[in-house]
């Protein structure tokens, strides 16, 4: 079996030469003992600093390191062209994981363990068995259970936990659901969770190890709201009302043009 993990990264030069040491290393061990074959692909998206040179000087050590790196930006955009890439070769899952760290690598193969008969599998750091460091705050728990209480209204899935950033699919479900994937920066995550559904594909949800290396500099306040709307507009795409967000994207793009020819 093996196993393709899109890895996007926006101006990762501090954090991205750990990850892909850690994680070459351990999947190496399994690859060695005939376990798992496996491809990592780093997808640079329209980074600012020195993330290409250093993923360059990885891939140079470990041939099954790949990358693409995009002018555009955006994690929705990037894992999804990683996605169409993998595709492209013989793996027989592919999935995603955030370049920070924050899944250690024994996490991401626990996936691959427990994916069994399932065409998706997804890590949650809001169930029976998880590990999660540093604890949350208060205020991220507030608003981790406002989101999620919107997503189970808004879409009806079971889940806990659509936000943690790993999670692995089958081949068959991505070839089948990837054409139908936007872009959304806030629900990117619900968006392929929703359509590899829609499609009559089963996913679950499993406990994971997850270690927030972004803990102190997240403001909820201010994302919250975002996210929201994020998932709001999400709902209104996939619905008769998707016309209404077509009028606000183009009125939108009007006042930008218009602010800056004023």
């Amino acid at each position: 079996m093996k196993v393709s993990i899109i890895i996007p990264a926006y101006n990762e030069e501090k954090r991205i030469g750990k990850t892909l040491e850690s994680y070459s290393s351990y999947f190496e061990a399994l690859r060695l003992k005939k376990k798992i074959d496996y491809e990592f692909v780093v997808v640079i998206n329209a980074t600012k600093d020195r993330t290409e040179e250093i993923v360059k000087k990885f891939s140079k050590r470990n041939s099954r390191i790949k990358y693409l790196n995009l002018l555009k930006g955006g994690k929705g955009y990037a894992v999804i062209e990683g996605f169409r890439d993998a595709l492209k070769r013989k793996s027989n899952l592919i999935g995603f994981v955030d370049a920070d760290m924050a899944t250690p690598p024994e996490a991401f193969y626990y996936l691959v363990e427990h994916i069994d008969s399932y065409d998706g599998i997804i890590a949650s750091r809001y169930i029976k068995g998880s590990i999660v460091k540093p604890k949350p705050s208060f205020s991220r728990i507030i608003s981790s259970r406002i989101y999620n209480i919107l997503i189970r209204t808004l879409f009806f899935v079971p889940y806990r936990d659509t936000q943690c950033g790993a999670k692995l699919f089958t081949r068959k479900s991505l070839e089948q659901t990837i054409d139908s994937f936007t872009m959304s920066q806030w629900a990117f995550d619900l968006d392929v969770i929703y359509h590899i559904r829609k499609n009559n594909f089963s996913i679950k949800e499993v406990p994971t190890i997850w270690s927030d290396k972004q803990y102190s500099k997240i403001n909820f306040i201010k994302a919250g709201p975002k996210m929201a709307l994020g998932i709001v507009r999400l709902r209104l795409l996939h619905s008769p009302f998707k016309k209404i967000v077509s009028l606000y994207e183009r009125a939108k793009k009007y006042l930008k043009l218009t602010s800056k020819a004023l």
